[in-house]
C-alpha cells in the first residue's frame, strides 16, 4: 500500500497534465527559500556579528584570517538552518497547492469516484500556518538531538516522518470528510501514515529533489488515503 502509493505519486511528477502546477510549486518554493536565506543572513549580521566584535575588538590584522574562516562557518550553519527549514517551507506551499494536485491526481488515476471536495482558502491557510509552527518546533528539536552521537539522522527521520505524515494525510483525507473524522482515520492507520511520512522525509533529504516535496507528498497521500479507506470495514447498517 505505502509502496505503490510512493510510486504512483512519483509517475506524476513529470506528467504533462502536473507542468503547471510543477513550476509554480517549484517557483513559489525557490522563493520562500531563497527570502528564508536572506532572512537568516540578515539575523545573523545583525545579532551575532556585532558581539564578535565586541569579543574581540583589538585583534591585529595578520589575525583576519579568523573572520573569514568565521564566515565560512556561519555559511554553513546557514546552509544547515536552511535545510531543516525545507519542511516547514514545504507545509506552506502544499498548503497552496494541495487541492490543484489532489484534483489531477482524482481525475487521472480515479475518475470514478466521487469529487473530493477543496478546503476553503482560509482555513488551508491556518492549518498551513499551524502545521509550520509545529514543524519548526520539531526541527529545533532535531537539531538539539544532532549534538548527540548516534540519535541525530535518525531524530531527523523520525520527526518529519511523523510530522509530514499527518499532515499532509490529513490534508487529503479532509477533501472527504470533516476533519475530526480525518484525525481519527489517520489515528486509526497511525503506523501506515507514519512510514509513509518516513517516505516522504527520505524524499526530502535529496538534494535539488526536495523542491518537489510539496508534489510528491500531495500525491502520495492522495494515493494512501484512497487505498486506507478501501481497507476501512463497511459501516454496519442499524
Amino acid at each position: 500500500m505505502i509502496f505503490e502509493s510512493a510510486r504512483a505519486a512519483a509517475s506524476h511528477l513529470f506528467r504533462p497534465e502536473f507542468r503547471t502546477v510543477l513550476w509554480k510549486s517549484l517557483g513559489l518554493t525557490i522563493l520562500l527559500l531563497i527570502g528564508v536565506w536572506f532572512g537568516l543572513r540578515e539575523l545573523f549580521e545583525t545579532l551575532a556579528w556585532p558581539f564578535v566584535d565586541q569579543m574581540m575588538p583589538d585583534l591585529p590584522s595578520w589575525t583576519g584570517w579568523i573572520g573569514f574562516i568565521a564566515g565560512i562557518l556561519a555559511s554553513l550553519g546557514l546552509a544547515l538552518g536552511l535545510a531543516l527549514l525545507i519542511a516547514p517551507v514545504t507545509a506552506i506551499v502544499a498548503g497552496l497547492f494541495l487541492d490543484d494536485v489532489a484534483e489531477l491526481v482524482e481525475k487521472e488515476d480515479y475518475p470514478l469516484d466521487p469529487k473530493g471536495r477543496p478546503l476553503p482558502a482560509f482555513r488551508s491557510f491556518v492549518l498551513s500556518i499551524k502545521f509550520m509552527g509545529v514543524v519548526i518546533a520539531g526541527n529545533i528539536v532535531a537539531l538539539l538531538l544532532l549534538l548527540i552521537p548516534g540519535v541525530n539522522i535518525i531524530a531527523f527521520f523520525i520527526v518529519n516522518g511523523y510530522l509530514l505524515g499527518r499532515e499532509f494525510f490529513e490534508f487529503a483525507a479532509m477533501r472527504f470528510r470533516p476533519e475530526i473524522e480525518a484525525k481519527a482515520l489517520r489515528s486509526r492507520h497511525s503506523t501506515t501514515v507514519f512510514l509513509a511520512g518516513l517516505i516522504i522525509a527520505a524524499f526530502m533529504a535529496v538534494p535539488i529533489l526536495n523542491l518537489l516535496t510539496p508534489l510528491f507528498a500531495a500525491a502520495m497521500m492522495v494515493h494512501l488515503h484512497k487505498a486506507v479507506t478501501r481497507s476501512e470495514p463497511p459501516a454496519a447498517v442499524t
